[in-house]
Formats: C-alpha cells, sequence, structure tokens
C-alpha cells in the first residue's frame, strides 16, 4: 500500500469532520465522503473543505485503499454488514474510530479480504469546535497490516500511536470519559454551587473558575496527581469538609457528586486525618434511587 493511501471516510459527524480536515491537511487525498441518512448537506460543506466529493452509500465508489467508517458505534457493525456487500475488500484497510468497541466489528470486511483495526485519537469532539490532531494518542488494535497503516497515519497527523488490548477497550474507553465528559459533569456540577453561592449566571462561574483551572492541570501535567493535589483533604481539615457538607445539602445532587470525589480521594491521594474524613463522609445519606 501507499506511504499515503486514498480514503473514503464514512460519516461527516465530529470526529469524521475533524479527521477529514486533519488527513487533508497531512497530504492524504480523501477520494469521497459517503453519507447515510440525511447528512447530505453537512458532508457537502465537509467535502468542499478537503477537496473531495459527497456521496450518498448507494452512489459510493469505494475505489479508495482505505475506509474509515466514521459512524456511531451502534452503526459500526451494521454499516459493515452493508458495505460488505458492495464492494471488493481484497487488499483494501478499514477502521473504525470508536473508543470502546474493538476492530472485530468489522468483522464482515475482514471476511471479505480486509485487514481491519479501530484507531481511537482520545480527543473530545463536539460541534462547535474542531480540535487538531497534532500531539493527539491514538490507541489502535486490528489485524497487523492495518494496525501498521494506522500507526503511520496517526505519525502523519503528528499524534503518538499506543497499542491497546481489544479486551481492555470498555475500560480505555472508560479512562477517556473521565478525562473529558465526567470532567464537563463535574464542572457543570461546580456551575451549580457557584450560583448558590451567589454568583450571577453560569457564563461568569466559568471564567472565574478558569484561571485555578488552568494552573490546577498544569500541576497535574508537570508533577501529577499527590503533588498537584490542594485543599482541605490534603490538610485533614474535618471541619472544612463538614461545613462544606452542610451547605451542599441545598444543592443535593452536587453533594453527592463532592462525596463521591472525596472518597476517591481518600483511595487514591495523600490526605490527612484519613480516619475522621472517612467518618465525616460516612454520615452522609446515599442518593435516592
Amino acid at each position: 500500500m501507499a506511504a499515503k493511501p486514498e480514503i473514503a471516510i464514512v460519516g461527516a459527524g465530529n470526529l469524521g469532520s475533524a479527521l477529514a480536515r486533519a488527513l487533508h491537511g497531512a497530504g492524504y487525498r480523501i477520494s469521497e465522503i459517503v453519507y447515510r441518512g440525511g447528512r447530505g448537506q453537512r458532508t457537502r460543506q465537509l467535502a468542499a473543505q478537503v477537496n473531495s466529493r459527497a456521496v450518498a452509500l448507494p452512489q459510493a465508489h469505494w475505489h479508495a485503499d482505505l475506509v474509515w467508517l466514521c459512524v456511531p458505534d451502534s452503526q459500526i457493525a451494521i454499516c459493515a454488514r452493508e458495505l460488505a456487500k458492495v464492494a471488493d475488500w481484497r487488499e483494501k484497510i478499514a477502521l473504525h474510530p470508536s473508543g470502546a468497541l474493538a476492530s472485530d466489528e468489522l468483522q464482515p470486511l475482514r471476511r471479505r479480504g480486509a485487514a481491519v483495526a479501530s484507531a481511537h485519537p482520545l480527543m473530545t469532539f463536539v460541534r462547535r469546535s474542531s480540535p487538531g490532531l497534532a500531539g493527539v494518542p491514538f490507541a489502535i488494535e486490528g489485524d497487523a497490516a492495518a494496525v501498521r497503516v494506522a500507526r503511520r497515519m496517526a505519525r502523519d497527523l503528528e499524534g503518538e500511536a499506543f497499542s491497546v488490548r481489544r479486551r481492555d477497550k470498555a475500560l480505555y474507553h472508560a479512562w477517556g470519559a473521565f478525562a473529558s465528559p465526567l470532567l464537563i459533569a463535574l464542572l457543570a456540577s461546580a456551575e451549580q454551587v457557584a450560583m448558590a453561592a451567589g454568583v450571577r449566571s453560569p457564563a461568569a462561574a466559568r471564567q472565574r473558575m478558569l484561571p485555578i483551572l488552568r494552573q490546577t492541570l498544569r500541576n497535574y501535567g508537570a508533577l501529577g496527581p499527590a503533588d498537584a493535589f490542594s485543599g482541605p483533604l490534603v490538610r485533614g481539615d474535618v471541619a472544612t469538609v463538614r461545613r462544606h457538607l452542610r451547605a451542599l445539602k441545598k444543592i443535593p445532587a452536587a453533594k453527592q457528586v463532592y462525596v463521591a470525589l472525596a472518597r476517591a480521594a481518600l483511595e487514591t491521594l495523600p490526605v490527612r486525618n484519613r480516619e475522621e474524613l472517612e467518618k465525616a463522609l460516612r454520615t452522609i445519606s446515599p442518593p435516592r434511587r
């Protein structure tokens, strides 16, 4: 296969769009961007940006050497079964970018002669932001030939390729969930607490949190979690923790988040007065079901 194989992309969602732009910027030719269902307009806009063509699935040519199936996780296996019937897959590479699912989702294409792999960029993709992929780690597993191509592609995108075992994909993806969507959930809870404390709006809360968030992330990256950890838990300040818990009674959901994270800190981070802190946290009723 050529050093930079010709690529077809199925799906123009947030991840597929970012991938298309990054691949185009790295000198890859994207022969077609294939849409299923009602995404024609968005696909045409993306195709114009990357000098490609947008095409509905029944009209796709499938001349590309490599096909990225950038569809929702629940659709990968379904899409693979559909595509297995419409093209000659011998000597082709098929990839999907799911973090949670293994390359076996592409088994219908493997049976038709394709080498398959999963290659997941450990990055967040949302509608109103399009991050580049330089510096982004790619978790890769699958058939040897497809893995080689995926690793080379990650390097061309100035990313970092690393291996993940099939059986570890769910845990790998949960790791990513802690790093982004669950972090956003935590920050949304922090906004609720800020509003209860008198901050006038969520936007004001976000702006006032940004300096401490940025420094916390810098500390975490440079020092690791133990040396980046601060506040009443690391000091063993039981009285302050109790005050927090009393004040948070008016925001039950945020209180449960606080307790869960505090308990996690007692398990994984250096704290003083551990037994007294554990006792304070045990007084909290479990969430209602």
